[in-house]
């Protein structure tokens, strides 16, 4: 294979952060090894929104297994496609239901991480907006209306009424086309204090209506009760101006089967139901939201998504589910492991990005790559617990020990176990794929 040139900014942050356990969040495609079929599962969804359909799924994997690198991956053939996305981890300050603002914080979040393929790293609401409004001018220019005849400003609002009258219908649809028309007013008139009230107001930023009426005339907020209206809200939005869709990639949502409060916990399940219910009978054009979880926030009957009867119901196996056949037309996707064939090809790439961003080449030979992977599958239950994220933290540490030791080589550092894996018991359940074919060990 040809060695791919990655921009050394993009490869610093990358190598940095997976040897860290964190999730790149740009440049995870130059590491992606397997999850093909996943891949081509959530591409076809993102092919139904883009007709004007919705969708959710659930992506289930236990800790360190790959849940939010997919998630980026699919972030970055969204953008590439012609899809404004947005990303949002919950926390104990953000769920999808909660008093004192957390579901606002939420969307809050999720407009700060706002991209689209000229902005993919967030807060692209304002350009959004601001590319929309010119693509408004450009069109009535073309229309055959001079830039400095008078009669210009006026088609150009008679197009904007156009285009927010289907808003209008939705709910919470009149506020919003009421701030977006003082937004334009504001660019108008080079008013920049109004044009920053306005964003203000779309990002949910605004904690009461009093404060909203007084500085722009609008009465209504985005608040903890209808923050998810005006997501769907957005999707239409964003389809009405040239975009294909609306994709949410919300994560970390093991922190609603955290939530000690049963009420509140079944609350956020309730939230979960609704989303689950509108996307699946089309009530929310052009979104797609995809949910990261483990698989005790998924199955656990007293605290996890089981536990609440409409949504269990909803997304138990069937009865010819097993670990024995894929099945990845369902709403939930499980993550297996990867076969050894691609952890195997996975360290291979993840040694030429080591050597491209050092400059110096690896001292580890393809032997010595099979002994390290033969070291971390010859554990005790690594069949089942072994993670990607655990592999390549080990291995990056082993390739930089090699780097700063010129007289070490690699079955030296491994006999002295430097290289260890540590299981852990939120790794995830998988299947063995291994063809001894594929690799000699």
């Amino acid at each position: 294979m040809d060695e791919i040139k990655i921009p050394k900014r993009i490869l610093n942050s990358l190598i940095n952060s997976i040897s860290a356990g964190v999730v790149p969040r740009s440049g995870a495609p130059y590491i992606a090894i397997g999850r093909e079929e996943e891949i081509k599962t959530l591409a076809r969804d993102l092919e139904n929104v883009a007709d004007g359909g919705s969708g959710m799924r659930f992506i289930i994997g236990k800790y360190g297994s790959g849940k939010s690198f997919l998630i980026q991956l699919m972030r970055g053939y969204a953008l590439d496609n012609g899809f404004i996305t947005a990303d949002a981890d919950l926390s104990p300050e953000r769920r999808l239901c909660g008093a004192k603002g957390m579901g606002r914080a939420t969307f809050r979040e999720i407009m700060k991480n706002l991209s689209s393929k000229s902005s993919p790293d967030g807060a692209a609401l304002s350009l959004i907006i601001s590319k929309w409004l010119s693509d408004l001018q450009y069109e009535t220019v073309k229309d055959g209306i001079m830039p400095d005849d008078p009669m210009l400003e006026k088609c150009v609002m008679q197009k904007l009424l156009q285009s927010l009258s289907v808003l209008r219908q939705l709910v919470g649809g009149f506020d919003f086309a009421q701030v977006l028309l003082k937004y334009y007013r504001a660019t108008r008139d080079g008013d920049d204090e109004k044009c920053a009230l306005c964003l203000r107001w779309l990002r949910g930023e605004y904690s009461t209506r009093t404060e909203a009426k007084q500085q722009l005339g609008v009465s209504g907020i985005i608040d903890d009760d209808n923050w998810y209206e005006y997501i769907k809200l957005y999707a239409v939005f964003f389809r009405l101006i040239g975009y294909k869709g609306f994709v949410v990639f919300i994560d970390e949502c093991v922190n609603l089967y955290k939530i000690s409060n049963r009420i509140s916990r079944e609350n956020n399940y309730e939230k979960i139901l609704s989303m689950f219910n509108d996307t699946l009978q089309c009530k929310a054009v052009g979104l797609e939201l995809i949910l990261g979880g483990t698989p005790q926030f998924l199955e656990d009957s007293r605290r996890g998504i089981y536990s609440y009867e409409a949504l269990r119901s909803r997304l138990f196996d069937g009865r010819f589910d097993s670990a024995e056949y894929k099945n990845l037309i369902g709403p939930v996707i499980r993550l297996k492991r990867l076969s050894d064939a691609e952890l195997f090809a996975l360290i291979l790439r993840i040694t030429r990005l080591h050597s491209q961003l050092y400059g110096i080449q690896a001292r580890i030979d393809t032997d010595e790559m099979r002994a390290f992977l033969s070291l971390c599958l010859d554990r005790a239950g690594a069949d089942i617990m072994i993670t990607p994220r655990e592999i390549i933290r080990d291995y990056i540490t082993l390739l930089n020990i090699l780097m700063q030791n010129p007289n070490a080589t690699p079955m030296q550092i491994m006999k002295t176990d430097a290289v260890s894996l540590k299981t852990d018991n939120n790794t995830q359940d998988s299947e063995d794929d291994f063809d001894p074919a594929d690799i000699d060990f």
